[in-house]
């Protein structure tokens, strides 16, 4: 795997014409079961599997902070804003595409997502190929937040890092119904454990196979991605 973290400068010089990968997620609350990195650690494994060994892209190192006002209410939770992530997200991409033929950040974390499409629309403006694309795969529906979906693929991932045995239901209502109230007041006044759904009954084996579907969604949006592609966000 290319991993930037790993290359020299004269790598990438005499490399080949390479795609940035950049893992974006949020270091926030995910019930009392998961960790507070939940959404890094999603990202950047859908990210390095993406990669692969894959001669023309690279990863880098994740953006572990995002937009994450919405669980300001639970101790642990850091956000930068939507701001101020727009605007290291901008840098970074004028930055990485002065050498990088083309930018792409994976998302991990809902919260980012007008950010990153800000960020993106701002860079394609200015000439730069940049796209961003989310750790989702058609057809698969998933809960919103810290519930089976994301416990699974933590079982997966990270298994050391998930308390089964403090994992219960939250605010299970549909997530259009919750929205109002946590736009206004936050994910604690909807769901006093933090839990968007039910992580019980989430599986390590799930957790491989939802793993494998996003990935497999990801790697096809980023390999079919059109050198005139009019969306911020790339399609599956």
């Amino acid at each position: 795997m290319a991993d930037i973290a790993d290359l020299t400068w004269t790598d990438v010089r005499d490399g080949p014409a390479r795609t940035l990968v950049v893992p974006v997620g949020s270091v926030e609350q995910h019930g009392p079961h998961l960790p507070l990195f939940t959404d890094v650690a999603i990202a950047e494994a859908v990210a390095r599997r993406v990669v692969g060994d894959d001669p023309t892209l690279v990863v880098a190192p994740a953006v572990p902070y995002g937009a994450a006002g919405e669980h300001e209410g639970f101790p642990g939770t850091v956000s930068i804003g939507h701001e101020a992530l727009r605007l290291l997200l901008v840098e970074l991409g004028r930055s990485a595409c002065r050498w990088a033929s083309r930018l792409v950040f994976v998302n991990g974390h809902g919260g980012n997502v007008g950010s990153l499409v800000e960020a993106v629309t701002l860079l394609r403006y200015e000439g730069r190929d940049a796209a961003w694309v989310p750790c989702m795969a058609p057809g698969v529906s998933g809960d919103a937040h810290a519930g089976r979906t994301e416990t699974s693929l933590m079982l997966a991932l990270s298994p050391g890092t998930v308390r089964e045995d403090a994992a219960a239901p939250g605010a299970t209502e549909p997530l259009r119904e919750l929205l109002p109230r946590m736009r206004a007041c936050g994910v604690a006044a909807v769901s006093p454990n933090g839990i968007l759904g039910d992580p019980t009954g989430a599986g390590a084996d799930e957790g491989h196979a939802l793993l494998t579907a996003i990935t497999t969604a990801v790697a096809a949006a980023i390999h079919t991605w059109a050198p005139d592609e009019k969306t911020a966000r790339l399609p599956f």
